[in-house]
């Protein structure tokens, strides 16, 4: 995994650090679009969370809903695809946890991993911003050799002020 991501890392963290308000609702807009385009694209809306979700082989193959994506958005979703491991154990602390009944940051962009390797993919991540960031910087510091609770601590640490409630995120060993 380090080998995968470390070259793209750098890159996703710059141009996320750049997002703003208008590229948030320019997301709003995507969403709605895809939503027209849902039964052409064999997605499906989980109407629990109004998150956009769809089926691919595996985690190789990025979802339709990413098309209308930046390149960085894309990039974080394959990071995340291949991260899996990791973002099980990492809280999101969006208000995800609440509002959609995520468990992990993992399920900002995965809803579920069936047993033949298909992903089930979750568009909620396009259109948040923390999640995107704890996802990078959870995956740059696996990177830099820390293991999986050192990063959950570290996330805890810098989250657990100014956002909302942590999603309920069970602690690694």
């Amino acid at each position: 995994m380090k080998k995968i991501l470390l070259p793209l890392l750098a890159a996703i963290i710059l141009a996320l650090s750049a997002c703003s308000a208008t590229e948030d609702q320019q997301g709003s807009e995507k969403q709605v679009e895809n939503q027209k385009t849902e039964e052409v694209n064999h997605t499906s809306h989980n109407h629990l969370s109004g998150d956009l979700q769809e089926l691919t082989a595996s985690a190789k193959e990025l979802p339709k809903f990413l098309d209308s994506q930046s390149e960085e958005i894309r990039l974080v979703y394959a990071a995340a695809g291949q991260a899996t491991d990791l973002l099980q154990w990492i809280p999101c602390y969006c208000g995800c946890g609440e509002s959609a009944g995520h468990r992990s940051n993992v399920n900002c962009f995965i809803a579920e991993t069936r047993e033949d390797g298909s992903i089930v993919w979750d568009d909620h991540g396009t259109r948040c911003l923390a999640c995107l960031q704890i996802a990078i910087e959870s995956v740059r510091l696996y990177q830099d050799g820390k293991s999986i609770k050192e990063i959950r601590n570290a996330i805890d640490t810098k989250y657990k002020d100014g956002y909302a409630a942590p999603t309920p995120t069970e602690m690694p060993a």
